[in-house]
């Protein structure tokens, strides 16, 4: 289905339910195609592909919200479907805060091009796609005596969207990704340590196509011999692709629903210094190809960068329009876009050099974070450091304390900003951890 007929469609929808009952309605119709190839054994153990179309509405009936999706969207089949929404939302309860987004909130379609589609995405040889993960395995296929098992799987995928509102709104995007992952498994003493590598890219041209399967087996062999060590407090070094396992309750605790459910330790904190001044960190929706880059949220509402931690300063929450009604705030939106973290100078090895000794974490096992309180605990495992040196694989091994305690203790932030992901994450040395072991 083409961008104008999506458009076309979704209007008709949209009159529908407008003609049927509805006060006011948004809807969106979106279109997908995947694929994946996992290989194993230098065979192709699974290939998947997919197509998906769907059109979700949003309807506001007589004070009553409800949301409903259905991937059948000829007219005749919607038209009945829209019907029967509409029947079955008059029997909820009554809710004075649902209502679509004011207009004048409302992105205008004077936006720049972001860049966050492959227009080159159906010219990619499937035959390539399969090249490259047996290329990834064949990386680290016999080339140590340990090795149990090696995998690795290459995916990408397109998605395109139109949405329109019966107050004005109308907007597209389109966004595609490509990913490469290797998972490596070798014998240890007395386990069967395994690690895994993962690239990703907007564009096929800018994936990393080597290095997935190397990468993989030397993280999996460095993990032989790991051991618990003495339980003690130390300083802790997050890799930056994991930073964001203990940076996510921060930004839970931000959502309007944790607010105004006061499941959130940072509840009334706008304005106030509530963690390091070395966190300073902007949402910026307008980074070209930036992985979060959108020009509107989910609602339609024009995106902004704005500043979330400035020196440690809270400087906004994330308030979609119910939850803003709700609160008798102004919404801001519903979900982060790009996270950019203000940088130091130090990579990962500079920053292990400058720890006499303390815990470089490069993996967490389970665990869990009350988001009222923001205590946490986490399973850990990684590599004992000693005056600036990796020594000692460590595993079997927890962290507990506060997100906000955690988060006052900066040491230091890493300039290796993770661009694999919306949340350009830094490796990060916290000071005063507390680690669990014998």
């Amino acid at each position: 289905m083409t961008k104008e007929e999506k458009y076309i469609l979704s209007k008709w929808a949209m009159d529908h339910a407008l003609k049927n009952g509805a006060q006011q309605a948004s809807v969106s119709i979106s279109d997908s195609r995947s694929s994946s190839i996992e290989v194993r054994d230098e065979k192709i153990d699974k290939l998947e592909q997919a197509i998906q179309s769907s059109l979700s509405i949003r309807l506001f009936v007589d004070k009553r919200y409800s949301a409903h999706s259905t991937n059948r969207i000829n007219k005749k089949e919607l038209a009945r479907f829209i019907e029967e929404a509409i029947a079955g939302t008059k029997f909820l309860s009554e809710d004075e805060f649902r209502a679509l987004p004011e207009p004048s909130l409302y992105y205008k379609g004077d936006g720049s091009d972001l860049n966050t589609l492959d227009t080159n995405f159906d010219k990619v040889n499937p035959e390539k796609k399969i090249e490259i993960a047996f290329a990834a395995e064949k990386e680290a296929l016999g080339k140590d005596e340990r090795i149990i098992s090696v995998s690795a799987s290459y995916y990408d995928g397109l998605s395109s969207r139109v949405m329109v509102t019966s107050n004005g709104f109308e907007g597209d995007t389109s966004n595609s990704y490509y990913g490469l992952n290797a998972s490596v498994s070798v014998k240890g003493k007395d386990a069967r340590p395994e690690s895994y590598w993962g690239e990703s890219a907007i564009f096929f041209e800018k994936l990393k196509k080597q290095g997935a399967g190397k990468k993989a087996l030397k993280r999996a062999l460095e993990k032989i011999g790991q051991e618990k060590i003495a339980s003690d407090k130390l300083p802790m070094i997050v890799e930056n692709r994991l930073v964001g396992r203990i940076f996510g309750p921060l930004i839970s605790a931000l959502s309007g629903s944790a607010i105004q459910q006061k499941n959130s330790f940072l509840i009334d904190k706008l304005g106030e210094k509530v963690v390091s001044e070395k966190l300073t960190l902007t949402d910026d929706p307008f980074i070209v190809s930036g992985r979060g880059s959108r020009l509107f949220d989910n609602e339609g509402l024009a995106t902004k960068k704005r500043p979330v931690f400035d020196k440690g300063v809270l400087k906004t929450y994330y308030i979609d329009t119910y939850y803003g009604k709700k609160l008798e705030m102004d919404p801001t939106s519903g979900g982060t876009t790009n996270l950019v973290f203000e940088i130091g100078d130090k990579n990962l090895e500079g920053l292990i050099a400058s720890v006499e000794k303390g815990i470089l974490v490069t993996g967490f096992n389970g665990g869990n974070s009350n988001g009222t309180t923001g205590d946490f605990s986490y399973g850990i495992e990684g590599f004992l450091i000693e005056k600036g040196k990796l020594v000692q694989a460590v595993s079997e091994m927890n962290i507990t304390g506060n997100m906000l305690d955690l988060w006052s203790n900066i040491g230091e932030i890493g300039n290796d900003a993770n661009k694999d992901s919306s949340w350009l994450t830094p490796s990060v040395l916290f000071e005063g951890v507390d680690f669990s072991g014998i």
